[in-house]
């Protein structure tokens, strides 16, 4: 029993640092001071469903806002009204004229609307001052405030770990184990280091090696000359001689081919004659019917037999031949007289003047492309329109090739393109089209789909661009 009993006893003083085990618990509890605080109790449709203990003494409102401590859907009450209001460090309940209940007061129990004549009036509500030992209940709607003075709870002590999990990772190693295993690792490895390092290797002497290369390259031996036989010598010693007697007659024979020989002139027409006899009689050998007519059957001039023109000595006439020639020499069309220059006027002048009029009406129409300006929803877009300005040559090539198809084409479109947030054309679509043909609108489209525009602010973006198609008269 002597040894259970660690208190003092009766006449001694107890050791000092060494408390009970009891006296340590009592120790560690915070104890509790000061005023007593709010206990408020919810009551709706005969059940508490909700209580609550303000621990630290602040006002305590109701109302049908989100930001009240205790939301009451009652529409004539404020937004946040003060139930029971803290002033100077006591307590005012405040009610109104559609609150009911009962109060405990330290002048006993009262009825709230006996309670108005010693009320205070503030504004449109009561206010009367509670006591901590003040309780009762307040009604509002079909929501019942039951309350109450009571002592602050005392303050939990915070969580704690275990001494054991306190001790940390180092307390829970086998500091032996580790140990051993530590220094058989490094004998392993540094047998298995050993075996592949080059410590063991005997040490080479560079230089050694070098000079025994350069030792071994000169007792390389050099290799064997060939002699030539005699009759190879023999007949490079003959070559040369034969050349010395070939050299003079070529000589003579280049001076013999530069020279040129003079021709007469019987010589001359003799040659002439030979070859104009050779051409007749090459006429003549195509056969049948006049040599000259032999002849132009052979070639692009239209068959006409000119025996009788070239026989004749007299000059060219009009008459019925095959060319209708006139007086004057110039061919005459249809059969109807005029000379050479008439016809000449006639078909340069009037040929000259169709063949302009002509290309000036064959001339094709011409695109005119304006775009209004364009509209942004999202992310404004930097240097838009300049971007626009330089898609124009685009639209106009698109519109050129529509109005080789269809010349009396013209009309506008509103074309809508996604641009997302680093600047590429994400989706293109027309939004509104009158008078296009879809090959034009797709151009449009690939033009557009193609450009680069400068990243949107904020993210992707949607811009309409409305573009009108004209030709220029």
């Amino acid at each position: 029993m002597s040894q259970m009993n660690t208190g003092a006893g009766p006449g001694q003083q107890p050791a000092a640092g060494r408390p009970g085990q009891m006296t340590a618990v009592m120790r560690a509890m915070a104890q509790v001071s000061g005023p007593k605080v709010l206990r408020i109790g919810v009551v709706q449709a005969g059940r508490v469903v909700e209580e609550r203990i303000i621990k630290q003494r602040t006002s305590v409102t109701i109302g049908p806002s989100e930001k009240a401590m205790f939301v009451v859907p009652v529409p004539s009450l404020p937004a946040q009204f003060r139930l029971f209001e803290l002033t100077g460090g006591d307590y005012y309940l405040n009610f109104v004229d559609s609150m009911t209940g009962r109060v405990a007061l330290a002048t006993g129990i009262s009825d709230l609307v006996a309670l108005r004549g010693q009320a205070k009036r503030v504004g449109n509500a009561y206010q009367v001052k509670l006591t901590e030992e003040a309780r009762g209940k307040i009604v509002v709607g079909e929501i019942t405030f039951l309350f109450q003075f009571v002592a602050p709870p005392p303050v939990q002590p915070r969580p704690q770990l275990p001494l054991a999990v306190k001790g940390g990772l180092a307390s829970q190693i086998d500091w032996n184990l580790t140990i051993l295993a530590a220094f058989s690792f490094m004998i392993h490895f540094g047998v298995i280091g050993a075996m592949y390092s080059d410590w063991m290797d005997p040490v080479v002497n560079d230089d050694a090696a070098i000079q025994g290369l350069i030792d071994l390259a000169k007792a390389v031996p050099p290799p064997p000359i060939e002699e030539k036989k005699a009759e190879e010598k023999a007949v490079e010693k003959k070559a040369p001689e034969k050349k010395v007697e070939e050299a003079p007659k070529a000589a003579a024979a280049q001076a013999g081919a530069g020279k040129k020989t003079p021709i007469s002139d019987k010589q001359a027409q003799a040659m002439a004659k030979e070859a104009q006899s050779i051409g007749m009689s090459l006429l003549a050998a195509f056969g049948g019917g006049s040599a000259v007519a032999g002849a132009l059957n052979r070639g692009e001039i239209p068959p006409v037999d000119l025996s009788g023109a070239a026989a004749s000595g007299a000059a060219v006439h009009a008459g019925a031949n095959d060319l209708k020639l006139g007086t004057s020499g110039a061919p005459i069309a249809g059969g109807k007289g005029g000379g050479l220059g008439t016809l000449v006027a006639s078909s340069g002048a009037t040929g000259n003047a169709g063949a302009g009029s002509e290309a000036q009406k064959v001339a094709g129409p011409k695109a005119d492309v304006s775009t209004a300006p364009a509209s942004t929803f999202g992310g404004a877009v930097e240097g838009l329109e300049q971007t626009i300005a330089k898609l124009r040559t685009g639209f106009r090539s698109c519109y050129n090739k529509g109005l080789a198809q269809d010349p009396g084409m013209s009309g506008a479109v509103t074309v809508a393109i996604k641009i997302s947030g680093n600047g590429e054309v994400e989706s293109a679509s027309p939004e509104s089209n009158s008078g296009l043909s879809d090959d034009v609108v797709n151009c449009i489209l690939r033009k557009v789909k193609n450009a680069n525009f400068s990243p949107p602010a904020g993210g992707s973006t949607t811009v309409k661009i409305p573009i009108k198609f004209l030709q220029q008269k």
